[in-house]
């Protein structure tokens, strides 16, 4: 049984707001100096699906890949430490700056690449841009069936048997494999490895792969295949005005303040 976990290098969820800079010239989040990127969280929870099944079934591959530069090699490196065997990194200029479409269909090529892939393992979304369209689309370019949002996955017979979480409950559905399945926060926090773990995976080697070795046409994938224009990235501006109740005890304070709630109908 051959799994893939698609995984993706974010900006730090707990970088101080103050940290962020725009370049809105070019439409791009400019780094925070000394917070380096971190796998998205939700990835970390479709590589512990991934991990769950391999063991359940007591044999299996599990390959990792991201698309990225080469500062995406970490967050490949963390789910090989998880217990991932193998890592793909597609990297290529012609690759970069694409949209969630251009995204899937990269990731499809190279699944379609490795050739004997039983199931595709991705987030329910990305903890950046937040589209949840990615794992949707893979399943859509390979011709595979799919289930969202999961909180647990098995196989069983041959078949992936997937728990989904729905607006008023969970529902249990099963697909025929090879099949896609995006992983939500409710199956759980993801394993954390160790030491000798992360010492192991600091080892392995990360294949790279470009577009022309997955025949892919520079001109349909990144930024000049995209079909989601950005028009404008921009840090909003929070403003706030202040008004002091006056009043020389706390009971005229607060009449002062019921008074001006009623001005503004606000009571």
């Amino acid at each position: 049984m051959h799994l893939v976990v698609c995984a993706k290098q974010i900006p730090d969820p707990e970088t101080p707001p103050a940290a962020f800079r725009i370049d809105e010239a070019n439409n791009e989040v400019i780094p925070a100096q000394g917070i380096p990127p971190v796998l998205s969280q939700f990835d970390g929870m479709a590589a512990e699906a991934a991990l769950r099944i391999v063991e359940a079934a007591g044999e299996g591959k599990i390959t990792v890949i991201s698309l990225g530069q080469e500062s995406a090699q970490a967050a490949i490196k963390q789910v090989l430490a998880m217990g991932a065997d193998e890592g793909i990194l597609l990297e290529d200029e012609a690759l970069q700056g694409g949209d969630s479409y251009t995204t899937a269909r990269t990731l499809a090529a190279a699944i379609e690449h490795l050739g004997d892939v039983d199931a595709v393992f991705c987030g329910r979304q990305a903890a950046d841009w937040d589209m949840g369209q990615v794992g949707l689309g893979i399943a859509e370019l390979l011709g595979w069936p799919s289930a969202i949002i999961g909180k647990d996955a098995k196989v069983d017979d041959g078949s992936m048997v997937v728990e989904r979480v729905t607006g008023d409950g969970f529902e249990t559905v099963s697909m025929p494999m090879p099949a896609v399945v995006t992983i939500s926060n409710e199956i759980g926090d993801p394993r954390y490895p160790k030491l000798q773990q992360i010492m192991q995976a600091a080892r392995k080697t990360v294949t790279r792969l470009s577009a022309d070795e997955l025949g892919l046409d520079p001109s349909t994938v990144g930024d000049a295949g995209a079909r989601l224009k950005l028009e404008r990235l921009f840090i909003p501006v929070v403003e706030g005005e202040v008004e002091l109740m006056e009043g020389e005890t706390a009971e005229e304070q607060a009449q002062a303040l019921a008074a001006a709630l009623r001005e503004a109908k606000i009571l």
